[in-house]
């Protein structure tokens, strides 16, 4: 054999030796795969099984709105007849430009001052019916809640009560209206639900203009001197509402001063299981206040919010309040919940009418203008009256901590 050929033999047989030693390795110690990461058997893990979360509290919250008398003179009602394409009474006007301010709110109560009723016919002072068609524009702008017991509820006597209470009755299912009981058991309460919570409402006047209960009437209001009746009521519905929201037809008329009958009254409310005190009559605007009750809860007085529309010719009259609140519901894991009312605030709301008592409407304060104050009908008995005058009023009768940030 040529020994070039045999050398080459072997040097043939060397490298596969060579290649056959280096598979075998690679085999032995892993092969790696084109991303340079080791071969190897997937591995199946199974996960943990995540822990049940604990529940938190439920926080519920509606922001409220409580606005003063609602009281419809003549003139007033007059002009929605005018206004009205229909026969009928349009009172849009009156409340258009507040209708955006109600608009925050998820409730909005208010005082309706005089009876509405459509069995009798319409009158101003002092025995006051009002046409129901005011209702649709109340309705459009917010309200959902009302207080109806107030001196003028007994002005047109049995019929006023009955067919007050037949409109009210027909009324929205989203609304709640109180102030007529049933004189023989006082026990027609008013319950509403609003984002999860239930309110319950009563409501008393401190009396009826000298008119008494008529005879042949089986509702009637009931007077805040009716002490045992009260306390009975506020026992029976607090155990059935998250929130128990009380009105009271109350103090001296035409007075900024809150009477000791009044804080007497509020702090005997609280004691028995009222958070709210909504105050009215007065036709001025009062101070409101917080009160301890004697299970140690915060509850909430506003002595008198004053007017909101009316056709009164004293200037401090025609400047009312709006209480701006907060309540808020916490429900625990363990069922217990707890109660806050937070930020109270009051707004000022200005009853407007030109000159010789036409077009009468209401502004919010913080969209009243110097304009509109200087060409107020008012002026003509009060000529102070302006933005400086009313920002006065409500200074001198709100305590800063109460009064909106926009009135000061």
């Amino acid at each position: 054999m040529n020994p070039r050929a045999s050398r080459l033999r072997s040097a043939l047989f060397a490298v596969v030796v060579l290649l056959v030693v280096a598979v075998v390795l690679m085999v032995a110690f892993g092969i790696k795969t084109e991303l340079g990461h080791p071969a190897a058997a997937p591995v199946i893990s199974t996960p943990e099984p995540s822990p049940t979360p604990t529940p938190g509290p439920q926080v519920y919250q509606v922001r409220f709105s409580a606005t003063g008398d609602n009281l419809i003179h003549d003139g007033i009602y007059k002009q929605a007849r005018n206004r009205a394409q229909d026969g009928g009474y349009d009172f849009d006007y009156a409340y258009e430009n507040v209708k955006d301010f109600y608009s925050q709110f998820d409730l909005n109560w208010i005082n309706q001052e005089t009876l509405l009723t459509d069995a009798c016919e319409p009158s101003g002072y002092p025995c006051f019916a009002t046409p129901t068609d005011i209702f649709d524009s109340l309705y459009d702008v917010g309200w959902r809640a009302f207080n109806v017991s107030t001196n003028h509820s007994y002005d047109k006597g049995a019929l006023g009560i009955s067919s007050s209470m037949e409109f009210w009755n027909s009324t929205s299912d989203d609304v709640a209206w109180s102030g007529f009981y049933d004189l023989s058991s006082y026990d027609n309460y008013t319950y509403q639900t609003v984002n999860g919570i239930k309110f319950g409402y009563l409501s008393y006047t401190y009396g009826t203009n000298g008119i008494p209960t008529p005879s042949d009437t089986q509702y009637g209001v009931i007077y805040t001197d009716q002490l045992d009746i009260i306390q009975q009521q506020v026992a029976a519905v607090r155990p059935n509402c998250d929130v128990l929201i009380v009105s009271c037809h109350w103090g001296t008329e035409g007075s900024h001063t809150i009477h000791p009958s009044q804080t007497q009254l509020a702090q005997q409310l609280a004691d028995w299981g009222a958070d709210l005190i909504i105050g009215t009559h007065p036709h001025m605007i009062q101070d409101c206040q917080w009160l301890t009750a004697q299970d140690g809860r915060q509850a909430f007085v506003a002595y008198s919010l004053g007017n909101f529309l009316n056709f009164q010719a004293s200037a401090d009259n025609l400047i009312g309040g709006v209480l701006d609140i907060t309540i808020q519901k916490t429900v625990y894991p363990d069922g217990s919940q707890t109660i806050e009312l937070l930020n109270p605030q009051i707004h000022g709301a200005i009853s407007h009418y030109d000159g010789g008592y036409r077009d009468g409407r209401v502004y919010m304060f913080s969209d009243y203008t110097q304009e509109l104050a200087q060409s107020h009908g008012i002026r003509s008995s009060y000529p102070s009256f302006s933005l400086e005058y009313i920002q006065q009023v409500l200074e001198a009768n709100v305590s800063p901590e109460f009064l909106s940030q926009n009135q000061q």
